[in-house]
């Protein structure tokens, strides 16, 4: 495995210009007009390096209350290491990219046992931690411990790549290079390390935006080279999209004679996992919903059922495809379920199934199965 810090070197031919005045405009402004948010207000480590994992691919809106109910719910880095997993991934429920939540709590288990609940001083031993990168890592021993650390997150990067106008594509090795020299040598130019980097991460989430960047009311936009050459709609340069896959997918909500339902629980590495989910699975070609989901409870449970009406269909994007999930109502025939993709399985009572940690899209079936009566499959005709 590579290393997770490398090095930031320049050559003077190619050093980056420093953009002189260019930190105190931006600290300036930000002195003005920065967003008041619950992690600017301490040092703690712990809520910062939460913070920062949160924060990743994710809105300021969103992750607020999740911060706030996390920190009541896990005061101290010793509380989170010593949650199971299951009530760590409930509370992450909604957020979304749940690696991050795997990690967060792995993470916090090494700080726990290894280093005493005290976060490393170093930046490769804040890195060496599992989900933490070097620029997350920069983040909390700045905003934390007061160092000195370039940034290089998504907002970080889009401002730089209109800064210095980079024609480049910004997730190349070579591009990023040059990204982390510029950063360092912009960050040379402050005195206040903790304010310059909030500064330009605010920078990047309120002005300097993906699309319609603000640029009239910018207080660096006087050295911006992508303003000057009016390329600032064109940066960052990325590599083509590819079209978005779609999967329709079939799932089961599965009852027995008591009134329970069957719900697995995903594998512990991969997309999603640790979730808990109703069985089913992708759609294959020349396959109607109904034969999917049989064949795929078939594979994945080995027992025989009968398939209903339909419960709920879902609309749901990931971040590289997307799904429409179809779940049915279905009574269990015969067999004991034998999981083969799944690290476990338990009937539950429906008021139950909100104590599990569920995706999304299968939340929206849980509202659904929640919303309407018990079925009474003696007075139903079957699907399938």
């Amino acid at each position: 495995m590579p290393p997770k810090i490398k090095a930031i070197q320049s050559t003077e031919s190619a050093k980056p210009e420093a953009k002189t005045g260019f930190a105190q405009a931006l600290e300036d402004w930000y002195h003005q007009t920065a967003r008041d948010l619950p992690w600017r207000h301490t040092r703690d480590a712990y809520h910062i390096w939460l913070s920062e994992i949160m924060l990743q691919q994710t809105q300021v809106a969103t992750v607020i209350p999740y911060y706030e109910k996390f920190l009541k719910q896990f005061p101290t880095v010793h509380d989170l290491a010593k949650a199971d997993e299951g009530v760590v991934l409930k509370a992450w429920e909604g957020l979304g990219y749940y690696a991050r939540c795997r990690n967060l709590h792995k993470a916090a288990k090494v700080v726990s046992t290894e280093h005493g609940g005290q976060f490393p001083d170093t930046l490769e031993g804040m890195a060496s931690l599992p989900g933490i990168g070097q620029s997350t890592a920069g983040a909390i021993l700045t905003f934390a411990k007061g160092q000195r650390h370039p940034l290089l997150d998504g907002n970080v990067k889009r401002v730089l790549s209109r800064l210095y106008n980079v024609s480049e594509n910004v997730a190349t090795s070579a591009t990023q290079k040059k990204m982390w020299a510029q950063s360092t040598i912009l960050l040379d130019g402050s005195s206040d390390p903790f304010t310059f980097n909030q500064a330009i991460m605010e920078l990047g989430a309120t002005l300097c935006t993906p699309k319609n960047p603000q640029c009239l009311i910018c207080p660096v936009g006087t050295f911006c080279d992508a303003v000057k050459a009016g390329t600032q709609h064109e940066r960052p340069v990325k590599a083509a999209k590819k079209a978005t896959p779609h999967h329709h997918i079939g799932a089961a909500v599965i009852w027995n004679t008591n009134g329970e339902i069957l719900i697995q629980q995903r594998p512990k590495e991969g997309l999603l996992g640790g979730l808990w989910e109703f069985p089913g699975g992708k759609q294959e070609p020349n396959e109607t919903l109904e034969e999917t989901v049989h064949r795929e409870i078939s594979e994945e449970l080995s027992i025989q059922l009968k398939l209903f009406n339909k419960v709920a269909e879902v609309k749901h994007a990931y971040s590289h495809f997307k799904i429409t999930l179809h779940a049915y109502n279905a009574l269990l025939i015969s067999g004991t379920p034998k999981p083969t993709a799944a690290d476990d399985w338990q009937w539950v009572h429906p008021e139950q199934l909100r104590d599990f940690a569920f995706p999304k899209a299968n939340i929206k079936v849980i509202d659904a199965v929640l919303s309407a009566p018990v079925p009474d499959f003696t007075s139903q005709q079957a699907l399938l």
